[in-house]
């Protein structure tokens, strides 16, 4: 589970980017081939919400980007990859540093291209848990992502 250069770079920037940064949340860790990716959101002044823990608004925007990301990096520029819908479930209250872990695996990505040979367009969904360092579960929040085949001229197939 090594990082790499780049991907350790790509970390970085995506940490720096004022979007991401401002939801409080950090990624820690790109896994060298984007199939992994693990992110923390501390409780810190920027992630309090009023009664003291963790905003859910600073939740949900720390994790919101990233499948989207190792899809669209893993699959490549032959491929569309759009966000289109999530469902957040609170569990309990964030009152320590949560941590989100996710993962995609190479049965996941041939189904999708195997879908896309004979399909325009599909949708995936992801849940994603975010955990305290005792493995307790806050927040889950269910991911639909949008995945279509480009078509040769580089535009988003119809549909």
């Amino acid at each position: 589970m090594s990082e790499s250069l780049k991907s350790r770079m790509e970390r970085w920037v995506l940490n720096l980017w004022p979007c991401y940064r401002g939801s409080g949340g950090r990624i820690s860790y790109v896994r060298h081939d984007y199939t992994r990716v693990r992110v923390r959101i501390p409780l810190t002044w920027r992630t309090r919400n009023y009664v003291g823990s963790i905003y859910g608004g600073s939740m949900y925007g720390a994790i919101d980007p990233i499948y989207m990301m190792m899809l669209i990096r893993i699959l490549g520029p032959d491929y569309t990859v759009l966000d289109k819908a999530a469902d957040v479930r609170f569990k309990k209250m964030g009152k320590t540093t949560l941590w989100a872990d996710f993962h995609l695996t190479e049965d996941e990505l041939q189904t999708i291209r195997d879908t896309l040979q004979t399909q325009e367009k599909l949708d995936r969904e992801y849940m994603v848990e975010l955990k305290d360092a005792d493995g307790v579960v806050h927040t889950q929040i269910n991911k639909v992502i949008h995945i279509r085949k480009r078509k040769r001229n580089g535009a988003p197939a119809p549909g």
